[in-house]
């Protein structure tokens, strides 16, 4: 069972890349260090205070995904580029390029935090991240939201033991010096049976 609790907590930690926060230490903080139990749904808000202030454009458990009509032509090109960038450094486990898609002042994460944490991570475990249903579902020239669905294959490197999670995600892009950088992301993985 513990070796199932440690896959389960790696796949958390992995399929919500940006989510260290620091505030109230006897609650859930949203990172790699939470167990969440089995058989159960599971949602991380990365920090968010008050989920009015981010606002996220669709509720996480259900509705419709609908793309923002507002979004430019070469700003969407550039999201999805940046979302994609976000993604396959992650896979190929390439520390400096995962880092330069964290915005360096994210919401409700610390950036040296997510290093450390993504540095352990792809020493512990072989992780393949994959994306569908990529849409932007929010959009102003300072701020967009990209959904997706996730799906997350995982092995521990020392034990071999294996773990598959499918989840919905929003990744919150925030516009710095004309980049589109992951500022906080939302995460809901789906039930097990």
């Amino acid at each position: 069972m513990k070796i199932f609790q440690t896959i389960t907590l790696a796949a958390f930690a992995l399929t919500l890349a940006a989510c260290n926060s620091n505030e109230e230490t006897n609650q859930n903080t949203n990172s790699a260090g939470d167990i969440a139990p089995t058989n159960t749904q599971v949602t991380t808000d990365h920090g968010a205070e008050d989920k009015s202030e981010t606002n996220v454009g669709f509720e996480l458990s259900g509705g419709n995904i609908e793309e923002a009509t507002n979004v430019p032509e070469k700003e969407k090109t550039a999201l999805i580029d940046s979302f994609t960038e976000y993604m396959e450094s992650f896979n190929e486990e390439d520390i400096k390029r995962y880092m330069n898609t964290i915005s360096k002042n994210p919401e409700g994460f610390n950036y040296d935090d997510e290093k450390i944490m993504v540095e352990k991570t792809f020493n512990d475990y072989d992780t393949i991240r994959t994306a569908d249903n990529i849409t932007i579902i929010k959009y102003d020239k300072s701020q967009a939201q990209v959904f997706s669905n996730i799906h997350t294959s995982l092995k521990q490197t020392d034990t071999g033991a294996k773990l598959d999670q499918n989840g919905r995600q929003v990744t919150v892009f925030v516009n710095e010096d004309d980049k589109w950088l992951v500022s906080s992301v939302y995460y809901i993985g789906e039930t097990t049976e």
